[in-house]
């Protein structure tokens, strides 16, 4: 009988990924200055306005509106004569410092026994369904609205804006592997004077013929391409967006569990970010070493205290070894204190903005120390 699966994923000129963006570029920049800054930054912007707010302590000297207009622009918010663009928007900035009740439990500079800055779970996720150990839907969809802002960018397809997403649903079968792709959907904002006809002609011949894989499409797959038949207003001005509003994008489009928390805009002492970078880690390495074919890891934090509260992985009955093992392995090969992840990832470094668009994992992030093969030396 099997079942169906979908996943999407939005492009970096979607409402609420200008706002990741902008929250993550000021996030680097004020890293790049100060690498012991604490920073919890939220962005919202809607029609011509951006609305830059949170808690910052650092000594770094940072111009939030300069970096939210150079973060719109080089998106391609260029228009002088639209509604949203990097010239005319209007940006308010409402900062303050980190609470003190907080700060007092995370601020011991360099303390391996730096405690969490806040309670949670966070859950990482791995299997072997790509060469990246990603869920292919999620894996796919990203590739889609990655070529929409290629082709964009490039003039391929210049009457394209910077506004789109895509989303596809995979067949599987009863044993969980992929039969095919049963639908892909993609939408684009696009300037009004070009037809519906010659778009969807375009969208198929250059941003999906040239991403998906031959073999996983069929005579039934289902295409639909700018469904409404329009789609002329877009970005912010048809849309407000928020900080932390696409997590499941940023991570696995759905295919595991998701702690609740988002990741742009917080420097590594907050476990939402550097807890679910290492729960990756542990289980893309798993995964990779052979031990499971399917892994999920869940680590929960307390406000303050440097050690977990519990740990779990869920290798789905896919294990290759014992469960009990395969534990020991983990708590030996690495130390889960946040100050630990931080120094063993470097995460103090302006790393953060190139991975605030299409996924904070896989492909997107292959150079970052969370997606290395180096957990069991």
């Amino acid at each position: 009988m099997g079942y169906l699966f979908s996943s999407e994923s939005v492009t970096n000129g979607h409402p609420d990924k200008i706002c990741d963006q902008i929250s993550d570029g000021i996030l680097d920049e004020i890293l790049k200055q100060d690498p012991h800054s604490h920073v919890a930054i939220e962005t919202t912007v809607v029609m011509n306005k951006v609305h830059i707010m949170g808690e910052v302590t650092t000594t770094a000297n940072v111009d939030y509106e300069n970096i939210a207009r150079a973060i719109i622009h080089k998106i391609g918010y260029t228009d002088k004569n639209a509604v949203f663009n990097s010239f005319t928007c209007k940006v308010d900035v409402d900062i303050h410092r980190q609470s003190p009740d907080i700060n007092m439990g995370v601020s011991k500079r360099h303390s391996i026994d730096n405690g969490a800055g806040d309670q949670g779970m966070m859950f990482g996720f791995a299997c072997d369904e790509t060469e990246d150990y990603m869920p292919l839907a999620i894996s796919l969809a990203h590739d889609l609205t990655k070529r929409l802002q290629f082709v964009r960018e490039n003039n391929i397809l210049p009457y394209l804006k910077p506004d789109g997403k895509a989303q596809i649903t995979l067949s599987y079968d009863d044993d969980g592997n992929v039969n095919f792709i049963h639908t892909i959907v993609v939408s684009n904002c696009h300037d009004e004077n070009v037809s519906i006809e010659k778009l969807r002609k375009d969208i198929y011949k250059q941003v999906i013929l040239p991403v998906i894989p031959e073999k996983l499409m069929t005579k039934d797959t289902l295409v639909f391409i700018n469904p409404t038949g329009r789609f002329v207003v877009g970005g912010p001005e048809a849309d407000s967006g928020l900080t932390g509003r696409k997590i499941i994008v940023d991570t696995y489009g759905g295919y595991a569990r998701h702690g609740g928390g988002a990741f742009s805009g917080k420097d590594p002492s907050k476990v939402d970010r550097t807890g679910a970078y290492v729960a990756r880690y542990i289980a893309k390495n798993i995964v990779a070493k052979g031990y499971a074919k399917k892994c999920e890891v869940q680590i929960a934090y307390a406000i303050g205290l440097a050690d977990p509260v519990s740990i779990l992985i869920d290798t789905f009955n896919t294990e290759t070894i014992d469960s009990w093992l395969l534990n020991k392995k983990v708590k030996k090969a690495i130390d889960l204190r946040p100050q630990a992840i931080i120094d063993r990832f470097d995460l103090c470094k302006p790393i953060y903005l190139d991975v605030a668009s299409y996924g904070h994992f896989g492909t997107n992030a292959r150079f970052k120390p969370w997606e290395q093969l180096d957990l069991f030396k």
